[in-house]
C-alpha cells in the first residue's frame, strides 16, 4: 500500500514578498501621514501651553485640567453624547426595516433600491442640511403646509433651531451609514436557518426573534458605531438648524482653531472627545463579541 505524502508549500519568493510589500508601502504612508502623524500632532498640540504660535511653548496638563475642571464642557460633551446617541437610535431604527426589506423582500428591485439608498452620497452634505433647514423655518414647508391643512393656525418656530432638529437632520443625512451595515449583516443569513425554524412550526415573528434578530446584530452594532462616532464631533449641523440649546463639542473645537485661536486648548479638547469616543467604542466591541459568541 502506497503511502501518500503531503507536499510541502513552497517557500516564498523574494519577487512575491517585494510586490507585496510594494503593495503594502501606499497604504502603509496614508496610515501614517493621515491618521498615526495627525493623531500625534494633536496630542502633541495638547500638551503645549498657549503664547497665540502655531505649536505653543512649552508643555503642560492645564488645558486638560480646564477641560476636566470646568462643568462648561462637561455639559456639553454630555449633550453631545445624548443627541447623538439619539440620532445613532432613531437611525438605527428607522434603518433596520429598509434593510430587512432589501435583503428578504426586494428581489429583482434590490439593486435600484440599493442604488437610491446611496444616492444622497451625489449631494452635498451642507446641501442636505440647507434642504431641512428650508423645511423646519417658519416659513418653511411644514409649517406652511399645517397652517394650509388647518391645523395650526400660524408657524411656530418650534421646529427650527432646536436639539429634536439637529436630531432629524443627523438621522437622515447618516441612514445610508445604517443602511448597508444592516443590510450586509441580514443578507449573509442563511435562508436554510428561516426555512428550519419555519419547518419547526416558528411563527414569523418568532422566527424573526430567534433567528434573524440574533444573527444580525453584528450589523447593528457596525451601524451604531458609525453612526454614533460622527455625530459627536459634528458641529456644522448643530450651527445651522440648532439653537444655544444644541451647541456640541464640536463647536466648542471649531471655535478655539477659530476665533479664539487657542490651538492648545482645542486640541486638548478633541483629545478628550476622542477618548470619550475610544470607551464607546469599547463597549461596543465587548457587546458585539458577545453576540457573536451567541451566535
Amino acid at each position: 500500500m502506497s503511502t501518500i505524502v503531503a507536499r510541502q508549500p513552497l517557500p516564498e519568493s523574494r519577487s512575491s514578498t517585494g510586490f507585496r510589500l510594494a503593495m503594502l508601502l501606499p497604504g502603509g504612508l496614508v496610515t501614517f501621514f493621515l491618521i498615526l502623524f495627525a493623531l500625534g500632532l494633536v496630542v502633541f498640540l495638547a500638551l503645549r501651553g498657549n503664547d497665540g504660535s502655531l505649536l505653543g511653548a512649552g508643555f503642560t496638563f492645564a488645558n486638560f485640567i480646564t477641560v476636566a475642571s470646568d462643568p462648561l464642557y462637561w455639559t456639553v460633551t454630555l449633550r453631545s453624547l445624548a443627541i447623538a446617541g439619539l440620532v445613532t437610535l432613531a437611525t438605527v431604527v428607522t434603518a433596520y426595516p429598509v434593510a430587512y426589506y432589501l435583503a428578504f423582500h426586494a428581489g429583482r428591485r434590490r439593486g435600484l433600491l440599493l442604488f437610491l439608498v446611496t444616492l444622497p452620497f451625489w449631494t452635498s452634505y451642507l446641501l442636505r442640511v440647507f434642504a431641512w433647514k428650508i423645511v423646519l423655518a417658519y416659513n418653511g414647508v411644514l409649517n406652511s403646509a399645517l397652517v394650509e391643512s388647518g391645523i395650526w393656525s400660524e408657524p411656530t418656530l418650534a421646529f427650527l433651531n432646536t436639539p429634536a432638529a439637529v436630531v432629524v437632520t443627523l438621522a437622515h443625512a447618516y441612514a445610508p451609514f445604517a443602511i448597508l451595515p444592516i443590510y450586509v449583516a441580514l443578507d449573509t443569513i442563511p435562508k436554510s436557518l428561516l426555512e428550519a425554524a419555519s419547518d419547526l412550526g416558528a411563527r414569523p415573528f418568532t422566527s424573526f426573534r430567534r433567528v434573524v434578530l440574533p444573527n444580525s446584530m453584528p450589523g447593528v452594532l457596525a451601524a451604531a458605531l458609525v453612526v454614533f462616532v460622527p455625530t459627536v464631533g459634528d458641529y456644522v449641523t448643530p450651527a445651522l438648524v440648532g439653537g444655544p440649546a444644541s451647541t456640541m463639542i464640536g463647536s466648542l473645537i471649531q471655535a478655539q482653531f477659530g476665533k479664539a485661536n487657542d490651538w492648545p486648548f482645542g486640541a486638548a479638547l478633541a483629545v478628550a472627545v476622542m477618548l470619550v469616543i475610544l470607551a464607546v467604542v469599547l463597549v461596543v466591541r465587548s457587546a458585539d463579541r458577545r453576540f457573536g459568541s451567541r451566535t
